[in-house]
């Protein structure tokens, strides 16, 4: 027998060998996932986005199908018709979540809070944030550099260049928590829409004494606690000099922002308030408009 015969026989074996051993082993350390994760995954909006909380997509399936109860997960992208078609998969009833909606905490507009200096960095926040307290005298609001609005991957924001300040797209918006992620400064927050999209919130987060968050922004909150004395509901807190609308409490009365002397308490989406009408004296009675024959 030839050298180069025995070595294909030798080489065959050799491989025989190998890949059944490497069958008894994959066999050994099989891991078995669920085929029902690849059903949840298909009905996931895919946007890996992350505001489920979870890595992915992927992920929140996963976690789907290994929670005993999934009334506590929710997907901002896909909202309650894709947590719908999963229940219907895995089994489970599913309440359907109050769908929520970012805002931007912050009024302070260029008219609002005008700037002492000039940055001239690298157009970050969070490295804005972490060298100096921005360019006005207020070190709690918006940066203006527009890292929130990069970090939606629904294209729901943009900067408004006329105020300096983000604006959120009602209609493009899936809460899914990027935004209040990525802002250093902590001025975006998730809140429910509300009936008919109308939102009432405290449009500051300075929480300096009212003089000196009256100085750097003539819209700020200054913690004079009228809002919260006028609230029927006890829907507003002050804390640390600044007030806070809980809205769960909060009926859209719409009283405080009445009182409020600064105009830091926002109303969204309401009709324009009719004018009062002004109330006819009433005509004196008697018999004054009775004329006598002569």
């Amino acid at each position: 027998m030839s050298v180069i015969l025995i070595t294909i026989v030798a080489l065959c074996a050799i491989g025989v060998t190998a890949a059944v051993i490497l069958y008894f082993v994959a066999q050994k350390f099989k891991v078995y996932e669920d085929p029902r994760i690849d059903q949840v995954e298909e009905v996931l909006p895919s946007a890996n986005c992350g505001g489920c909380g979870f890595p992915g997509c992927r992920g929140f399936a996963e976690a789907l199908v290994n929670a005993e109860d999934i009334s506590g997960y929710n997907c901002p992208a896909g909202g309650n018709a894709v947590m719908s078609k999963v229940g219907e998969i895995l089994g489970h009833a599913v309440t359907a979540a109050e769908p929520k909606i970012a805002v931007v905490r912050c009024n302070g507009t260029c008219a609002n809070r005008p700037k002492h200096n000039s940055y001239d960095g690298a157009e970050s926040c969070s490295i804005a944030a972490s060298l100096y307290s921005g360019e006005t005298n207020c070190a709690h609001g918006c940066l203006g550099l527009g890292e929130c609005v990069e970090s939606c991957a629904f294209d729901a924001m943009y900067m408004d260049k006329e105020t300096g300040l983000p604006v959120i797209d009602e209609e493009k918006c899936v809460a899914c928590g990027a935004c209040v992620n990525t802002c250093p400064n902590n001025i975006i927050e998730l809140r429910k829409k509300g009936p008919k999209n109308r939102r009432i919130f405290v449009s500051c987060v300075n929480k300096d004494k009212g003089a000196a968050a009256k100085k750097a922004c003539s819209a700020a909150c200054i913690g004079c606690t009228k809002c919260a004395k006028e609230c029927p509901f006890d829907a507003i807190t002050i804390e640390n000099n600044l007030a806070y609308i809980d809205f769960s409490k909060c009926k859209l009365c719409r009283k405080c922002v009445a009182v409020c002397p600064t105009g830091a308490i926002h109303e969204v989406n309401f009709p324009a308030k009719k004018p009062k009408t002004p109330i006819e004296p009433a005509k004196p009675k008697g018999n004054s408009d009775i004329k006598l024959d002569k």
